[in-house]
């Protein structure tokens, strides 16, 4: 489970990296669903936290719709 200040961190890195303020991570509603990210309104996908051996690694899923992709 990501922690509040995990999202926010990791949050504040993706605006920095990728050049966007319109990036936000928003926590789950419900307990066990999937962290989303978001440009604006539009999904992107969904962040991981990976815990092993005590290093903890963050992953994002990016999925892209045929549907949303230029003709």
């Amino acid at each position: 489970m990501m922690k509040p200040s995990d999202i926010a961190r990791v949050e504040a890195y993706l605006r920095k990296t990728l050049g966007s303020d319109r990036i936000r991570i928003e926590a789950p509603k419900n307990r066990g669903a999937s962290v989303e990210v978001r440009a604006g309104d539009e999904f992107l996908g969904t962040l991981h936290r990976d815990d092993e051996d005590g290093e903890v690694s963050f992953s994002l899923h990016i999925t892209i719709l045929e549907e949303d992709l230029p003709a």
